[in-house]
């Protein structure tokens, strides 16, 4: 089996490569398991050094994904699975319309019809996300039933992506699902585009000894995962069967709230615990990120995920203590 991942030089592509090389297989059946001989990192640009953790059926392909053709190519067998990550975030596609247009949609249309044009319904897992939903009605308390009214055109193109998703798959030209992704932490690096960016930079930047100023109120509640929970949930997601997604191939991921202050508090007392001294932490608004932030839900109800099986974090601690050990030096 060939598995590809767009947006593959990304964190999340990344840790889910290196799942995937450990994990050697999946099972697309109730009883079948099939083995992994190929993994395709697609992305605009490979790392200049081959990242740690992944073996010898890894390799990694540059290039843009709204070009169909280059995408036909990399959809070239019938035994494929794609992960589909690669997006223009929240903030990057409020600055850039035509560019969020062309890589969100264009860059999942080319997706579908690649995998389509391959015989028996590849299995296609589409990254979506908690800003399908929005406005003036959004309730308190969203979940997979609730209606989605995006105020943002990330979110936009999230939400035509998974009726793209429930569409193709009712067609039988795919069997694909959505993954609806709350806030993802601690991701390493440095902050990209995303509104949500400052979830992963309020333990990071401190964690690393750096000041950090922190653009939304401390009240702020926001809907959490850590990343290792969110991989092994593409994986979940990909292996469920198709006859218990039903006719609604999009999920909301398992997620605990918790709001920036109790974030902070949190990191305290895991630094305390390592001995790790923590850069300075203020609060500085940002209007244009809090409006985003604001619009966005608060609370998620992930029973259907709960139901499904979906793994869950332990805690908030356990998730930092995840970071620290993945990534902090010794």
């Amino acid at each position: 089996m060939k598995v590809l991942i767009t947006g593959g030089a990304g964190f999340l592509g990344l840790t889910l490569a290196r799942q995937l090389c450990a994990k050697s297989h999946l099972s697309l059946g109730r009883d079948s398991q099939q083995a992994i001989d190929c993994i395709v990192l697609y992305d605009t640009a490979v790392p200049p050094t081959r990242p740690e953790g992944l073996d010898e059926r890894v390799s990694f392909v540059a290039g843009d994904i709204s070009d169909r053709d280059t995408v036909g190519k990399l959809v070239d067998r019938d035994d494929i699975v794609v992960f589909h990550l690669a997006s223009i975030v929240s903030a990057g596609g409020e600055a850039d319309f035509d560019l969020a247009i062309r890589v969100n949609l264009t860059g999942t249309l080319n997706i579908l019809e690649a995998a389509r044009a391959r015989a028996g319904g590849p299995r296609v897992v589409f990254a979506s996300s908690t800003a399908v939903f929005g406005g003036q009605s959004m309730p308190g308390i969203v979940s997979d039933q609730t209606k989605q009214t995006s105020q943002t055109t990330y979110g936009m193109t999230k939400t035509i992506g998974e009726l793209l998703i429930n569409d193709y798959s009712r067609k039988g030209f795919i069997d694909g699902r959505s993954a609806r992704l709350p806030h993802i932490i601690v991701r390493p690096g440095r902050p990209n585009a995303a509104a949500s960016s400052f979830c992963s930079g309020v333990f990071r930047e401190p964690l690393n000894g750096e000041d950090f100023a922190v653009p939304v109120p401390p009240q702020t509640l926001l809907p959490l995962l850590g990343y290792r929970s969110c991989v092994q949930s593409f994986i979940h997601l990909a292996e469920l069967p198709a006859d218990v997604l039903g006719d609604d191939r999009a999920v909301f991921l398992r997620n605990q709230g918790h709001t920036v202050h109790e974030m902070i508090e949190t990191l305290k007392e895991v630094a305390q615990r390592n001995n790790l001294v923590l850069g300075k932490i203020t609060m500085s608004h940002d209007p244009v990120v809090a409006k985003i932030i604001q619009g966005w839900p608060s609370q998620i109800d992930a029973a259907r995920a709960e139901r499904l099986g979906f793994p869950a974090d332990a805690d908030l601690d356990r998730v930092v203590q995840d970071f620290i050990d993945d990534f902090m030096p010794c």
